[in-house]
């Protein structure tokens, strides 16, 4: 399976692998870069997608991982998490943050560790898929992984 993955994804593996998490990664035939193509992809309810969306906050990136199903309300969430304003990320930030593109942001795998909070919701469903590092991969894990793997506060996003 290693010969079909990305350097990306291989870091993303290995940093898992660091985390006592056994997921594998899955390509996928087709790009999924979003919720919608990545559920139908891998036969799950859009709110089992477990979203990496990188913000600028304050002057440094903030991952937030939101479920599929929801959009994240920036104005809420800077006023729960106490910071001045959140705004999307460029695409340039972005890959600058994660070393990773729009559409396959990992929750994990970056060149350093990110301030991160994970969405709530995630928490109703006992398996979730994330991006590994590129547009054509995921794997799944628990929300306790994941909040364990990102070291993430666990938030209302919407």
């Amino acid at each position: 399976m290693s010969e079909q993955l990305h350097k990306r994804n291989l870091i993303v593996r290995e940093a898992l692998r660091a985390a006592g998490i056994s997921s594998d990664i899955v390509v996928l035939p087709d790009a999924a870069a979003t919720a919608a193509a990545a559920a139908e992809a891998v036969g799950v309810d859009v709110g089992a997608i477990a979203n990496s969306l990188v913000f600028w906050s304050d002057d440094a990136p903030l991952l937030v991982m939101t479920s599929g199903a929801h959009r994240v309300d920036t104005t809420a969430l800077a006023t729960r998490l106490g910071r001045d304003s959140i705004r999307r990320a460029t695409a340039e930030q972005v890959k600058d943050a994660t070393g990773q593109v729009i559409g396959g942001v990992a929750p994990t795998g970056h060149p350093s560790p990110l301030t991160t909070v994970v969405d709530e919701s995630l928490a109703a469903f006992p398996e979730i898929w994330a991006a590994a590092g590129t547009p054509h991969t995921v794997f799944p894990l628990t929300f306790d992984e994941l909040v364990r793997l990102t070291g993430g506060e666990i938030v209302a996003v919407g």
